[in-house]
């Protein structure tokens, strides 16, 4: 019975590793240009920030925000899919918008760190907001 089920399994196992003839992606992270933040926050409350950023080609498109936190900081990103094809177009000034709801939870200040790239020493750097709670 166990040398059934072992084979049955390594039947799935097989069958799952099949290769796809569909589209490849690769995902970067992409500078953001600007932030709509508040100057403050108040206690209990959500707020709506809205990125941007530019999509550098017609196969480009938003994929997720990466989004880290460690205690009052928050470390931001967007990450964009781009589809492997021969046709892609630039699209130098193509400022797309994404954003996410933000929930104040704590008192202090929120220090948002967004990705803005690299320096030429290959370091992240980012636009930095410090944020004040109010009650």
């Amino acid at each position: 019975m166990k040398k059934i089920i072992s084979l049955l399994a390594l039947v799935f196992l097989f069958n799952s590793c099949a290769l796809d003839d569909g589209p490849n992606y690769t995902y970067e992270l992409r500078p953001i240009v600007s932030v709509d933040i508040p100057s403050e926050f108040t206690l209990g409350e959500t707020y709506t920030i809205t990125m941007r950023y530019n999509r550098p080609t017609t196969c480009h498109f938003f994929n997720n925000i990466y989004y880290d936190k460690n205690l009052n900081v928050r470390t931001i990103a967007v990450e964009t899919a781009a589809q492997d094809r021969n046709n892609c177009e630039p699209t130098p000034n193509d400022l797309t918008e994404c954003s996410f709801n933000f929930l104040v939870t704590s008192n202090g200040s929120y220090i948002f760190k967004f990705y803005q790239g690299e320096d030429e020493q290959g370091n992240d750097i980012f636009l930095e907001y410090e944020i004040p709670v109010t009650n």
